[in-house]
């Protein structure tokens, strides 16, 4: 196991035997992108929120970067619109559009510019989201190129539209108390079908994290609000338990959905346990 790799992993604070993970799982897959002949290449990384991606793109690029290739992250969850933005677009289009997470709460046009840009070999600046204000920072991070391999990451990457009919009955209590004639969740859909559809469009190879269900992705995003809160004590958006469970209903529309269909044509799939390990 190279340096970099020993260092990554005591960076993440993870465990000593995480190197069998990397191993078995991360090395064989960095293979396969490095074998992509297309450059650069744009890698699409799907995982229902706690699933791992953010860790799994650290090591792809030391990984890519153990065979010469530069690789850079592009998080969907960097893209998200600004507060001020969100809460006109609540005013405007619906209230739930005030919280982030779901198609029609990202800058869709920020993110075809940075990936034009990559593809064209100019320099480009990615925007960074501080989930513990609710807020995208002032300064992004210079991406100078040239880039061999983009690894666009997020909960919905790839996601696609439900049909019409499934939009009819509320999956949870936000559904039936706040959004009682469907139209946020329609509009949700619609946005998948459009310009969303058109930045996933661009994705070369789909990889897919998948969780054993709904029921994991509430743990795994609990996990990650207490390491958010002991990193940031002091942030105004970190969540207790009943804000969180408020929060995840956002997502549980859609996360069921893609659960259910997408591991039929995701170019790649990785069964995540509730250890938060590929199986």
């Amino acid at each position: 196991m190279s340096e970099a790799i020993a260092s990554l992993i005591a960076a993440e604070g993870l465990p000593a035997d995480y190197r069998e993970v990397v191993e078995h799982h991360w090395r064989p897959l960095a293979e396969r992108i490095a074998g992509e002949a297309k450059r650069p290449l744009l890698v699409g990384i799907n995982g229902a929120q706690g699933s791992g991606k953010t860790t799994l793109c650290r090591f792809l690029e030391a990984l890519l970067a153990g065979r010469g290739l530069r690789a850079v992250t592009l998080a969907l969850d960097d893209l998200y619109l600004t507060h001020a933005e969100r809460q006109a677009l609540a005013r405007d289009e619906h209230p739930l559009f005030a919280t982030r997470g779901v198609p029609g709460t990202h800058d869709v046009m920020l993110g075809e510019a940075i990936l034009d840009g990559i593809a064209a070999g100019r320099s480009v600046t990615l925007p960074v989201f501080d989930k513990a204000i609710d807020d995208r920072v002032p300064t992004g991070i210079l991406v100078e190129p040239p880039v061999d391999v983009i690894l666009f990451e997020g909960w919905c990457v790839g996601a696609v539209p439900q049909a019409a009919a499934a939009m009819r009955e509320p999956v949870n209590r936000l559904e039936t108390e706040d959004d009682v004639d469907g139209t946020w969740r329609r509009e949700v859909n619609r946005r998948l079908a459009t310009d969303y559809a058109e930045l996933f469009g661009r994705i070369d190879s789909l990889v897919m994290l998948k969780v054993e269900g709904f029921e994991a992705v509430r743990a795994n995003r609990l996990l990650q609000e207490q390491k958010l809160a002991a990193s940031n004590p002091g942030g105004k958006a970190i969540m207790d338990e009943a804000a969180l469970d408020r929060f995840l209903m956002h997502y549980e529309r859609l996360t069921r959905s893609t659960l259910a269909e997408m591991p039929e044509r995701a170019d790649i799939l990785i069964p995540i346990g509730k250890d938060q390990r590929p199986l």
